[in-house]
């Protein structure tokens, strides 16, 4: 009787798992893909991904993205990029807390507040 009752939790730490992984794979599939296709159209556009670029503007990405501009692409693959380890902390986070593990809830919770506060003074310093 007693490893059945554990045989569920089993099972939503390996659903948990098994949707992280998920996550993570289509994320850094959608920020290679959206860096590739930046990179494309920086050299179509007869640039060097190596002549540097603007400062990250995060309300400028749209507005490059429709006028075709490279940088928007870039951008938004690089907040791809940042945005995916954050996205799966968010992801067990929630799990967490439906599984009624407070403690891991609080550890998940901690680090997101790093990643926002580390977002916050980088974006707030000059390059």
């Amino acid at each position: 009787m007693r490893d059945r009752a554990r045989q569920p939790a089993r099972d939503d730490a390996s659903d948990l798992e098994l949707t992280i992984a998920r996550l993570l794979t289509v994320g850094t599939y959608v920020a290679i893909t959206l860096l590739a296709i930046g990179v494309l159209v920086l050299l179509a556009a007869g640039r060097s991904p190596l002549e540097g670029g603007p400062r990250f503007d995060l309300g400028r990405i749209g507005s490059d993205l429709v006028s075709l501009r490279p940088e928007g692409v870039l951008w938004l693959g690089l907040v791809a990029v940042i945005a995916t380890p954050a996205a799966r902390v968010v992801a067990a986070l929630a799990g967490f807390a439906i599984r009624g593990e407070r403690a891991m809830v609080a550890v998940a919770a901690a680090i997101l507040g790093i990643i926002a506060l580390s977002i916050v003074l980088g974006m707030s310093t000059e390059a």
